[in-house]
């Protein structure tokens, strides 16, 4: 009994040994950290006021706003070093609302730590994730439940997220109730080519005039990255949008202008390394 014991004992050792050295060879441990991503909803440079602000765009025209949201998705982080982290797909949707002030505020865990110097991201759904079947597409997805479906930004007779949405009011609207209304979306098509108004926004933290240019993640510190979205950008750009012209654009080729025009509407406010 004490022959089988010892043989025993021996075959225990040997296999903590190789679950040792198959651990430490194959699986190496990668520190990480957070980043934090503020999503700053401004016009020009005074913040925005859902209802209760009146602001003028580039054609001259007053309007107001009741109404802003866009999906974030699909980001990646860039290193000072040149490598980059993009985030796993699953945990890279997000959907801003100006009407929901913890939706502007982007945690995203499990990043590698070291110094980054830029972020890039997606502006709507791409278009693998919009193919997917509904009961794929979980969280701030789902369809049937939760703020995509508070906000209505899905299209059921045209299925596909409405990437960014805003309405509001102007005396230069030609609608009935002087109301105007952008809803833009259009991930390619799924059996067959349409419009496709996905757009990327990739920004350098060291493009802004603070000090601070690098974000630094660690394990025990989140670096806080905060991003101004200017719509006054929606209705000026490579075209120059009049709601008196459009007081309500869908899925129609002009939406193509409004998706120009909004992708350069953000920039790097400002980076702080707690």
């Amino acid at each position: 009994m004490k022959r089988y014991s010892s043989i025993a004992a021996s075959f225990v050792f040997a296999a903590l040994a190789l679950l040792q050295f198959s651990c430490s060879d194959n699986d190496p441990q990668v520190e990480t950290g957070s980043i934090v991503v503020n999503f700053d909803n401004m016009v020009g440079d005074a913040n925005l006021a859902l209802n209760s602000g009146t602001y003028i765009n580039a054609a001259g025209e007053d309007f107001t706003v009741s109404k802003l949201n866009y999906y974030i998705s699909n980001i990646k982080f860039t290193k000072t070093d040149g490598s980059s982290f993009t985030v796993p797909k699953d945990s890279s949707y997000f959907l801003v609302r100006e009407g929901n002030q913890a939706s502007q505020t982007l945690r995203i865990n499990n990043v590698p730590v070291g110094n980054y110097a830029g972020i890039e991201y997606m502006i709507g759904i791409d278009s693998l994730k919009s193919i997917e079947e509904p009961e794929n597409r979980k969280g701030v997805l789902d369809i049937y439940t939760g703020p995509t479906n508070e906000e209505a930004m899905y299209w059921n007779w045209n299925p596909g997220y409405i990437f960014l949405k805003i309405e509001g009011a102007s005396d230069s609207s030609t609608t009935a109730n002087g109301n105007y209304q952008y809803h833009i979306g259009g991930f390619g098509g799924r059996t067959g080519k349409t419009l496709n108004n996905i757009k990327t926004a990739k920004l350098n933290f060291g493009s802004q005039t603070v000090a601070v240019t690098t974000a630094a993640v660690t394990t025990t510190s989140a670096p806080q990255i905060y991003i101004k979205a200017d719509i006054l950008k929606i209705f000026d750009g490579p075209t120059k949008l009049r709601i008196a012209e459009k007081s309500g654009v869908m899925f129609e080729p002009f939406s193509a202008n409004i998706a120009d025009n909004y992708a350069n509407m953000f920039s790097v406010k400002e980076v702080r390394n707690n």
